[in-house]
């Protein structure tokens, strides 16, 4: 059997369900200004939420559909081939590498979940798109962009909530092969964002309400924006919203259009670089000190010891990248310079290099969410080894900035 005559038999099967058969599925029901909302919760990794999706709007009793799906997400599900168009000497320049390996990352583990399973994860909010156009039904994204949902999480973690968010991504996503059993039955009950951070997202309770509780604030709001002249909108969410979704939905009477304003900000930080202005006053009075109370061989000391450590270190992260000798090169060139260009880290020095040198060719980019599921395949991967040599030297350069900090203040102690 063709895959186009199972879809087909499934389509049937829907059908024959009939219009009501997807309110065995978890539903809400809220009215309001006129409006009424069906919350219909969806299991991301589950062929019987494809067919209640199905169903539903089969039944034709909507005059409209929303789904939890954003621009990004959606051309993610529906055009997988994206990445082959992807500008990255313009990610690096623009300070994007960070939120592109973050995506990578989503988009490797769902495919892992793809191959487990024999199914895409999110299939059902891309039945609810195609299915509802079909229809000829308005569609509307009413999810947050991913982007800056990943940027408010960075915002309020602080620098080393961020360094363990990100090395626990990394390591669930390319140290075994499988998705746990655990982590299935979670999925099937949650949100797709919250499973790809695993415990986490759980542990972390500024994490979980950015990834969960801010969105449900934010689709309530979009869909009170988006329902126009509709009287009855079908809503596709993951199971794991319909609880928070349709409380605010019924009681937030804050207006829309603040909500919606007020999630898609982005705390900006204090424009005064204070931890730069630290670091470069602990470097430069260190050693300005060790010049005046130790002469000239103490104050060179100082200086020769923060530079090997951010060199060194810097060196030893892109070499763990597996990058080019002159990327290496340019990544340790920089990492002594670190407080004097705030902004602009050592890793995308290196990473332009890399670029330079092994460009990617167009099947390292068709390639790439499947290289990125495995640790050999970000190697393999020209487009993820950029990614891991930006990480990497970065992390180096982090680590050599700390160690020569110590190194100096225990010089100048003794």
């Amino acid at each position: 059997m063709t895959d186009a005559d199972a879809d087909a038999e499934r389509v049937d099967a829907a059908a024959e369900h009939g219009a009501q058969g997807w309110r065995d599925q978890p539903h809400a029901v809220v009215e309001r200004d006129s409006v009424r909302y069906t919350l219909l919760g969806t299991a991301h990794v589950s062929r019987e939420s494809v067919d209640a999706v199905r169903a539903a709007i089969a039944g034709g009793g909507f005059d409209a559909v929303a789904v939890e799906l954003d621009a990004q997400r959606l051309q993610a599900l529906s055009d997988p081939d994206a990445l082959a168009r992807l500008d990255l000497v313009k990610v690096i320049r623009e300070g994007k590498t960070a939120l592109f390996a973050a995506n990578l990352g989503l988009a490797a583990y769902q495919r892992r979940l793809a191959e487990q399973l024999g199914i895409e994860p999110g299939a059902e909010l891309r039945t609810a798109v195609d299915d509802g156009r079909a229809a000829g039904l308005p569609v509307h994204l009413v999810d947050r962009e991913v982007g800056v949902t990943f940027r408010r999480i960075s915002a309020r973690l602080g620098w080393f909530g961020r360094l363990k968010l990100i090395g626990g991504l990394i390591v669930g996503l390319v140290a075994d092969d499988k998705v746990g059993a655990d982590d299935i039955e979670r999925l099937k009950q949650g949100d797709m964002l919250e499973a790809s951070f695993g415990e986490f997202a759980r542990d972390n309770p500024a994490l979980f309400d950015t990834l969960i509780g801010e969105r449900d604030q934010y689709m309530a709001a979009r869909l009170r924006q988006s329902a126009g002249d509709a009287r009855e909108m079908l809503v596709v969410i993951g199971a794991g919203h319909l609880q928070g979704l349709a409380r605010h939905l019924r009681d937030d009477d804050r207006a829309p259009s603040d909500v919606v304003a007020g999630l898609d900000a982005v705390p900006t930080r204090s424009k005064v670089p204070w931890v730069t202005i630290g670091v470069t006053a602990l470097i430069l009075g260190g050693i300005g000190w060790g010049y005046w109370r130790g002469g000239a061989e103490l104050g060179a000391e100082l200086l020769r010891q923060w530079v090997l450590f951010t060199v060194g270190f810097a060196a030893i992260g892109c070499i763990a990248a597996g990058g080019h000798p002159l990327s290496v090169l340019a990544g340790a060139i920089a990492a002594p310079l670190k407080p004097f260009r705030p902004g602009i880290p050592s890793g995308a020095f290196s990473a332009l290099v890399e670029l330079r040198f092994r460009k990617p060719a167009y099947g390292d980019f068709l390639a790439l969410r499947d290289d990125a599921q495995t640790l050999r395949g970000w190697y393999r991967n020209r487009v993820s080894r950029v990614v891991l040599n930006f990480i990497m030297t970065n992390l180096g350069t982090g680590i050599g900035v700390w160690l020569a900090g110590a190194r100096i203040i225990g010089k100048l102690i003794t």
